[in-house]
């Protein structure tokens, strides 16, 4: 286990600023308990932090016969829905809940070609609010392998502020592989055909590139 990199100049920034609050606490006061407590905090606060930046190594061989979970988290939605953005038709959304104490690395769900990809400026609603997939700050990855087609879309929740996409439009993207990172509590909605296979149920929790969500025919 280890930080992933997405964490290094929050965490930076983090320790200087309780080291210098601390600093300053010592030098208003020199009641033990206060210094204790002020201690007690920066040090949980930090070490929670870390915890949320942690990266677990996970491998996934390459099955093209299968969808993996792109993030870690529980099943929300699963429902038939029209998709504006870019299949502008019928499509089956598999949505993930990322709470602020999962794994917040995004996965690559199939092996392909990324077709699309767009940011989204947006609101920062509940990640669970029905709205969020439509209405908050999110990123859009289109991936397509042999004519089928996938949409991977990053919802920001309510704590978070920053989504991070490494797909690049025209670009091939291998299964497994980061696609990106969401920061502080965020969402993962999948778009497939109507009829895929589904191999998860509602409330299931599942674990980025190793759950299977759904296979292919």
């Amino acid at each position: 286990m280890s930080i992933h990199k997405e964490g290094y100049k929050i965490l930076s920034g983090l320790f200087f600023t309780l080291l210098i609050i601390n600093i300053t606490i010592r030098h208003l006061t020199d009641n033990a308990d206060v210094l204790l407590a002020f201690t007690l905090f920066s040090a949980v606060l930090f070490l929670f932090t870390a915890y949320f930046f942690r990266y677990p190594k996970r491998y996934f061989v390459a099955d093209d016969t299968v969808v993996v979970a792109p993030a870690d988290g529980k099943v929300v939605a699963i429902e038939e829905v029209y998709e504006p953005e870019y299949f502008k038709d019928i499509r089956l959304q598999v949505s993930i809940f990322m709470s602020p104490t999962n794994v917040h690395i995004n996965w690559t769900p199939i092996s392909g070609e990324v077709k699309y990809t767009r940011y989204h400026p947006g609101k920062y609603l509940v990640a669970w609010h029905p709205k969020s997939s439509e209405k908050n700050e999110r990123n859009s990855v289109v991936i397509e392998d042999d004519g089928f087609e996938i949409l991977v879309r990053q919802i920001a929740g309510a704590l978070a502020r920053r989504i991070v996409n490494y797909c690049e439009e025209g670009k091939p993207i291998e299964q497994g592989k980061q696609m990106g990172f969401i920061k502080f509590g965020s969402r993962v909605d999948l778009f497939l055909p109507v009829g895929t296979q589904l191999e998860v149920k509602l409330g299931q929790k599942v674990k980025g590139n190793k759950t299977i969500i759904a296979r292919l025919s």
